[in-house]
């Protein structure tokens, strides 16, 4: 046992790493808590001692997602260009949950059918609206971008285009090259921001 983890900690661990598992064969509807929970080693009554449902594990199993995402985010306050910053900043996003393409889809399935889900995924999205309001603020108040609409009303759109690009490449048809829908995204994003993209 790792030095202060509890054996609650590992039977939690347990769990979604047995979700994670079943999730890169199955839709979150054909798996079954008891699967999870044999998979687990642990009792189905120990699945919801911390689980409400499936929906709830599949937003814990988020968690580190979104903190690679925070980690993008951080892409934007470094000493590139803008240019570069922002794009930097949507490749890492769409790698990282490119690679995880069974667990986007299942936080898809679970903000459909969970409250809390959905609540929690508005919640980490709207974190991120500061971060990008804050971004075009100060570059409109150094004079690199036009004043315009709102800042915060351009962020929350920006990453509105990002979730639905996430959609899409959980959608896409095996080996369908994404790069130059990605590339619009990277146009989009400047162009909201600078007036152009150059």
């Amino acid at each position: 046992m790792a030095a202060g983890a509890t054996k609650g900690d590992e039977r939690r661990t347990a769990l979604l790493a047995a979700l994670d598992h079943q999730l890169r064969d199955n839709t979150l509807d054909q798996i079954n808590i008891a699967d999870i929970s044999k998979r687990a080693g642990v009792t189905r009554s120990a699945f919801y001692f911390y689980f409400e449902n499936k929906a709830a594990a599949v937003g814990a199993l988020m968690t580190d997602m979104y903190d690679e995402s925070f980690d993008a985010a951080e892409l934007l306050g470094g000493a590139d260009s803008m240019h570069d910053r922002i794009e930097a900043a949507i490749r890492t996003i769409v790698l990282g949950w490119g690679q995880r393409t069974h667990l986007w889809r299942a936080l898809l399935d679970a903000r459909a059918s969970s409250t809390a889900v959905r609540d929690q995924f508005d919640s980490f999205q709207d974190s991120f609206v500061g971060v990008v309001a804050d971004l075009i603020e100060g570059e409109r108040e150094a004079g690199l971008a036009p004043a315009g609409v709102d800042a915060r009303a351009i962020a929350r759109a920006l990453l509105d285009l990002n979730d639905r690009t996430l959609e899409r490449i959980v959608r896409a048809p095996a080996g369908l090259d994404l790069t130059p829908h990605v590339d619009a995204v990277v146009h989009i994003w400047l162009t909201a921001i600078y007036g152009s993209d150059t």
